[in-house]
């Protein structure tokens, strides 16, 4: 019972305390909190309510036109929704009624916002154009940082845009996301050549800064957003699997093929297993455990290389839980502290001769929420 109390999510209204709790009750999971199916699915029920009361919240507040009020509490509902969706199973039917809860918010969210959620088209080559969810940063008047988030195999973009919405508020930088399966298998285009035009398209958009626009791969995606970075001098900051993907599966092929690889002396190695990040002239965040397709002991490997060779290479490993029913993320902590390291490195991409470390821990920013002017009653 005292574990169980401590891992009750408190949590006030503001997005701030919200985020806060939903921190640390994920970080105070333990065997003894959730003990099987059972438990993850009540816990799961338990956040879906405290996403249901914020919606609820949201919509008397909209009756008010307090739309400040209502954005904000839409916002702490996708959070809610976000630890509930982590605590069942894919499989689970619950699974897609909180993503249908999710895409709701957002729709709603996205009517009050000042910085109006967008449905964008991208053309490509005259051949293909990619469907992407674009936010702007907030202040038209500025020449802010962008992003450009590739969701992770068989998720939705919007899927994505929920998780990382709560986390964006503030930070004065816009995101352009798209999903891997549109940027992998599109007619045969090269995946690297698809995200230069969406790099494209955020370039000449007039509140756009065309120099600080960084790409983030999740998963798979990861792979993508690092041959990205490595084709494109205009990448200002990736976070990606430093190609140790494509690295790990060259050195399968090779030993399936000869049979000789494990005779490799270390040097060779290193120069075989950092051949693509060198190409990468940008700063590199490097996702590895928990939601990435790679190794931690690889990454570490990588790491190693990267710092002899004076790389600007950074290693990541998001913080799991481990429970009776499997590892859950705390995708909170670690959302917050991978976009505060673009945030900060996409500011510093015109002095590219700095290379000291941004990622630690960052602060949770307090959310300054651009509204729809409030005469303007979202419908």
């Amino acid at each position: 019972m005292k574990m169980e109390r401590a891992a009750w999510p408190q949590v006030r209204s503001d997005l701030v305390s919200v985020r806060q709790g939903a921190a640390t009750f994920l970080g105070n999971l333990s065997a003894d909190v959730i003990s099987g199916a059972i438990g993850r699915q009540n816990w799961a029920a338990t956040w879906t309510e405290i996403g249901d009361a914020r919606c609820l919240l949201a919509e008397l507040n909209i009756k008010k036109k307090a739309f400040e009020e209502a954005t904000e509490a839409w916002l702490c509902a996708l959070t809610a929704f976000e630890v509930a969706k982590h605590l069942v199973d894919e499989d689970d039917p619950k699974s897609g009624d909180i993503s249908a809860k999710v895409e709701a918010t957002i729709q709603k969210l996205g009517l009050s916002l000042q910085q109006k959620l967008e449905r964008v088209r991208i053309a490509c080559c005259d051949q293909a154009e990619l469907l992407a969810h674009y936010l702007p940063a907030g202040n038209p008047e500025l020449s802010a940082p962008a992003i450009i988030c590739i969701a992770r195999e068989q998720e939705a973009g919007a899927t994505l845009l929920g998780r990382l919405l709560p986390a964006l508020i503030g930070r004065g930088m816009a995101v352009l996301i798209v999903s891997y399966d549109d940027v992998s298998n599109s007619s045969g285009i090269p995946s690297e050549t698809l995200l230069s035009c969406c790099l494209d398209y955020l370039s000449v958009r007039p509140e756009i800064n065309a120099g600080r626009i960084g790409v983030y791969g999740e998963g798979s995606s990861a792979a993508l957003a690092t041959d990205f970075a490595a084709s494109d001098s205009r990448v200002a900051a990736a976070v990606c699997d430093g190609g140790i993907w494509n690295w790990a599966r060259t050195m399968a092929s090779v030993r399936w093929m000869t049979r000789t690889a494990d005779m490799v002396d270390d040097d060779e190695m290193s120069a075989r297993r950092s051949r693509l990040v060198r190409r990468v002239t940008c700063p590199v965040l490097v996702v590895a455990g928990g939601r990435a397709i790679i190794s931690v002991s690889e990454a570490i490997k990588l790491q190693s290389d990267c710092l002899e060779a004076h790389i600007d290479m950074e290693l990541a490993i998001p913080p799991m839980i481990r429970t009776i029913a499997g590892e859950i993320e705390d995708f909170v902590s670690f959302d917050d502290r991978v976009l505060g390291w673009l945030e900060h490195k996409l500011k510093m991409s015109g002095r590219r001769g700095q290379t000291e470390s941004a990622f630690g821990p960052v602060s949770m920013p307090k959310p300054t929420l651009g509204l729809a002017n409030a005469h303007e009653q979202p419908s």
